[in-house]
């Protein structure tokens, strides 16, 4: 490699930490990993960096998971409920890519993203209070199906993907931040593991920058996590917002260019 090869990557491991360190505690590290690959890698096709990106993350959000699960009590039931639904909706929606236009999905998730943002705000309490009783079985589908349908978003598009599950958790099943974001990161490793296995067999992702940039997350997932046990659901609540806005700034920024 040439002196500018070696600073791409080089950035490429700083992006990786970044968005491992915002991705394990409020999901969103997409929103830094996608656009430093798209830069960095500019001749490559949209597939291969897709492929890319999933097997840096899924590192990274494995020991996330791990780390929280150490600390957060989830029901195993939960747990497989929606690692089965993100995983099965992950697929579908990647099968999908070719069925619906792009451009058609862009507007509909601003249009959520913001009213996830406005909803959070007017609830001031909203994900501060941790859940102390047991879930109801109609909870338990709401999560299922939530993950189903945020796994294939996932597979289709995936901007926001992790801060869509963890609203959808505090929103519906009463969790806390630190609990929702605990629960979306085992959602998040089921998606990634299921649209790496379908990026391989339809696309052929650059598994050595791939591997370099999953090193690079997991040390920013250690981060990240980190700072979710420290600083507690308040000060999480208020990075997920910053994080879902610049989201729908990113969105808003690309629709305007094309």
């Amino acid at each position: 490699m040439d002196a500018w090869d070696w600073l791409t990557w080089l950035a490429m491991g700083v992006a990786a930490f970044a968005a491992g360190s915002i991705d394990a505690a409020v999901g969103g590290g997409g929103l830094i990993q996608v656009p430093a690959l798209l830069l960095g890698f500019p001749n490559q096709p949209l597939p291969n960096l897709f492929g890319t990106n999933k097997i840096a993350s899924v590192f990274g959000t494995s020991v996330a998971a791990f780390r929280y699960l150490r600390r957060v009590a989830i029901p195993v039931t939960l747990l497989t409920g929606v690692v089965i639904a993100a995983a099965v909706g992950s697929v579908l929606g990647a099968s999908a890519v070719t069925l619906l236009p792009q451009a058609w999905v862009k507007p509909i998730v601003l249009f959520l993203l913001i009213a996830v943002t406005v909803y959070t705000l007017l609830r001031k309490e909203m994900g501060l209070v941790a859940r102390a009783h047991p879930l109801t079985t109609r909870e338990r589908w709401y999560a299922f199906g939530w993950s189903a349908v945020i796994g294939a978003y996932d597979g289709f598009l995936g901007p926001g993907t992790g801060s869509f599950l963890i609203f959808a958790f505090i929103r519906f099943l009463r969790f806390d931040f630190v609990q929702a974001s605990a629960l979306a990161k085992i959602g998040n490793v089921s998606t990634n593991l299921a649209a790496i296995a379908f990026f391989s067999w339809q696309a052929q992702p650059i598994w050595l920058l791939g591997i370099w940039m999953a090193l690079c997350n997991v040390a920013g997932s250690f981060f990240g996590t980190w700072f979710a046990f420290r600083f507690g659901a308040l000060w999480l609540r208020r990075l997920f917002l910053i994080v879902v806005s610049l989201t729908i700034l990113r969105l808003l920024f690309e629709w305007v260019i094309q």
